[in-house]
């Protein structure tokens, strides 16, 4: 005896045969959501390897950052050292001219103290001369013995101006340092620490002796050696100053 089939029951069977056949064709479904251990790994080093390259790249940058503004410090100490040197020679060329000049106005001076010396010896040989009579007087002198007294004061002037400007005058002034060193280098007031003058090398004895000879004129300076790029004080010279102030005193005559 057969019994009659529900619709619903076939229905439920036939969905059951489809879906243990998707089952069998495309094996266990995995999860979406729970990615697996090699793909945890490649994610974790490509987070990592784009860490070290932005810090790499930072690290980069700030280099070249400090680079660029060593460079624009030193452009701006270079631009600056240039202009220094310039107008350190233009001081130099402006005090040769005037170092030419004095010697000029030396010369002039020269002529004329000896035309007032020539002056000053007619004068006195017409003082000793017997004075003729009425020949006027001065104070109570005659105009002979005035005449002379007056041309002796003017040579004597002269005279003082001929050493003023002598005092002017330029002097080579030799300079020492002794100790062991390669490179030794004079700096002072002689030109506004500047530029220095460089020292030769020769030997005195067991010992170096570096020396440099310098155009002064009479006054006091300062000077300190610069030995292997470090500052260092003779005591050859008068030392005055405290600390790193201290420098080595020249004086000129």
């Amino acid at each position: 005896m057969a019994y009659p089939v529900s619709p619903i029951a076939g229905r439920r069977s036939n969905w059951r045969s489809f879906a243990a056949s998707l089952n069998l064709q495309d094996g266990p479904a995995s999860s979406d959501s729970t990615p697996s251990p090699s793909e945890q790994t490649s994610d974790a080093g490509e987070v990592y390897g784009d860490s070290s390259e932005n810090l790499i790249s930072q690290k980069l940058k700030s280099d070249e950052l400090k680079s660029l503004l060593a460079d624009s410090e030193r452009s701006k100490l270079l631009k600056k050292l240039s202009e220094a040197n310039q107008y350190s020679r233009f001081l130099k060329r402006q005090l040769q001219m005037k170092d030419n000049d004095v010697v000029k106005f030396k010369s002039e001076l020269a002529v004329m103290e000896l035309e007032l010396q020539a002056l000053v010896a007619l004068a006195e040989e017409i003082a000793n001369f017997d004075v003729p009579s009425g020949s006027r007087k001065i104070n109570g002198k005659y105009i002979q013995s005035h005449l002379l007294t007056r041309l002796e004061a003017v040579h004597d002037k002269v005279m003082e101006q001929i050493k003023d400007v002598d005092s002017l005058k330029h002097q080579e002034i030799s300079v020492y340092w002794v100790g062991i060193a390669e490179n030794v280098q004079i700096m002072g007031s002689f030109d506004g620490w500047s530029q220095g003058e460089a020292m030769s090398m020769e030997y005195s004895g067991y010992q170096a002796r570096f020396s440099a000879t310098l155009n002064l004129r009479p006054g006091r300076y300062e000077i300190k050696f610069l030995v292997d790029g470090e500052w260092r004080l003779s005591p050859e010279y008068p030392i005055d100053g405290e600390g790193s102030m201290q420098n080595n005193i020249l004086v000129v005559n």
